[in-house]
């Protein structure tokens, strides 16, 4: 158990493990794809540590408010940074679909752009994982902050 939960930690462990994936993502873009536009470069880049972020926030609820249901962090983080994907790939569908078949080659079963939704849902998990070991999670995180 951690001896001080804290909502800040878990923020701040967010940011730099999306930071860190969101580093490696641009490098990795730019070795399989060197033609990739700066905008998609700064997009990757800022993303990640968004997601993280968000993820760190959303680790004061250990049950879902309405539903009364359990949500652990190896359930809740998955489904966030799965949800995030899913809705960068909805809005730059065409960009990731041209990634996707540039690299992989456009017979592949991996040229679907919604892949990037696994991608989301595995960064969401180790972020998750990261942010609840050494920050802590549920109302005890936001308790320390009084």
């Amino acid at each position: 158990m951690i001896q001080n939960p804290s909502l800040v930690t878990r923020i701040a462990i967010g940011k730099v493990i999306g930071l860190a994936f969101g580093v490696a993502g641009v490098l990795l873009l730019l070795q399989f794809w060197p033609d990739a536009d700066w905008m998609i470069l700064w997009g990757v880049l800022l993303w990640y540590p968004t997601l993280g972020a968000i993820i760190g926030v959303f680790g004061v609820f250990t049950s879902h408010p309405v539903l009364k249901l359990p949500l652990p962090w190896w359930l809740r983080a998955p489904l966030i940074g799965g949800w995030m994907n899913l809705v960068l790939t909805l809005f730059a569908y065409d960009m990731f679909a041209i990634i996707t078949a540039d690299v992989f080659g456009s017979d592949s079963p991996l040229t679907s752009p919604f892949w990037f939704v696994l991608e989301g849902a595995l960064i969401g998990l180790v972020i998750g994982y990261l942010a609840t070991k050494f920050g802590g999670e549920g109302r005890d995180t936001v308790t320390a902050l009084e």
